[in-house]
């Protein structure tokens, strides 16, 4: 599968800092069945990443090619400057990961496991376990539950506890699958939280979710997949931007504004508190100078962006009509 041929691709930049992963021309094929096409993924160092598309899009898939669990088709895979799956036992320490939900002992306490995931981290002394363990359960709320049977916990919980699991050490670098699935909203606020924490401590978090809401409150880079392709990557303002710049203008007197747009031949139309006008003709500022020109009062006039929920469905149409979108 390959972009159609209308779209307008740019390759990843090659200025700045190193990415904390990247991948070039990978595939993941299953017999005839293709998961991943041909992918060109950049995730910025300091980043939080949001990872997007539609069941069976090949999110999951591109994830485990990231984390050495998937040997690719073809193409290459860098995770923290190392080379994947070849180079693994070097770039994994410093990765947290959550893929395709937490699997733990049903019959052992969530701190039990925890601290079996302890005694396997290579950087964490036997001395300092039970204290790392200690801050990951309080980290995601889970302390008061950390002596229950995993078999009781509910679906939140044991979310909770994949996640305590994933940053048990200081991490480069935490990749996160669906960590809000069966969350209530208080449990989603706190994943959000951590989230926002590890990106003021300058962790890259790459994280998967069909929650698009909350990828748009989390967020500071998406990457969207369809079919096994990548049809879009970038900042996420920037994206949003781009897709359809259009400028909402406060005014009392919509007809006046109406007329005078339209008279400069730019597709106007009347919003609820005074005129929309697309910015594919003109700049905010002459739109505004005209508007002024011709004694139009204006009380407020803001950039409009398309939401995250309307670029999604867009971008995740049939590959024929979706352009491929990279800054």
């Amino acid at each position: 599968m390959t972009a159609p041929a209308d779209t307008v691709v740019a390759g990843p930049s090659s200025e700045g800092p190193a990415p904390a992963a990247r991948t070039r021309g990978l595939r993941k094929t299953y017999g005839r069945t293709v998961a991943v096409d041909h992918v060109d993924l950049d995730v910025p160092e300091g980043a939080v990443l949001g990872m997007l598309g539609p069941n069976g899009s090949g999110k999951t898939t591109t994830i485990r090619m990231l984390l050495g669990l998937v040997r690719p088709t073809e193409g290459e895979v860098e995770l923290l400057g190392h080379r994947m799956p070849d180079r693994a036992a070097e770039a994994l320490p410093d990765v947290g990961a959550l893929v395709e939900g937490p699997g733990f002992h049903p019959f052992l306490s969530g701190r039990e496991n925890l601290l079996r995931l302890a005694a396997a981290e290579p950087r964490l002394t036997s001395a300092r376990m039970a204290g790392a363990v200690d801050d990951a359960l309080e980290r995601v709320g889970l302390t008061r539950a950390g002596g229950r049977r995993y078999r009781g916990y509910s679906l939140g919980m044991k979310q909770r506890l994949g996640l305590a699991g994933a940053l048990l050490v200081p991490r480069r670098l935490v990749v996160l699958d669906e960590p809000t699935n069966g969350l209530d909203p208080a449990g989603t606020r706190e994943i959000r939280s951590v989230i926002a924490d590890l990106h003021r401590d300058g962790v890259t978090v790459l994280v998967s979710s069909h929650l698009l809401a909350e990828v748009e409150a989390t967020c500071t880079h998406v990457a969207v997949l369809n079919d096994g392709a990548l049809v879009a990557q970038g900042e996420l303002a920037e994206l949003l931007e781009s897709e359809s710049p259009a400028l909402e203008v406060s005014t009392p007197d919509t007809t006046t504004a109406l007329e005078t747009l339209r008279a400069a031949h730019l597709t106007a139309r009347p919003a609820p508190d005074g005129v929309r006008v697309e910015l594919t003709r003109a700049t905010a500022p002459d739109v505004i100078a005209m508007l002024v020109g011709a004694g139009v009062p204006i009380h407020e006039a803001t950039r409009s962006r398309t939401g995250l929920e309307d670029l999604f469905a867009r971008l995740t149409q049939d590959s024929e009509e979706s352009p491929t979108w990279t800054p």
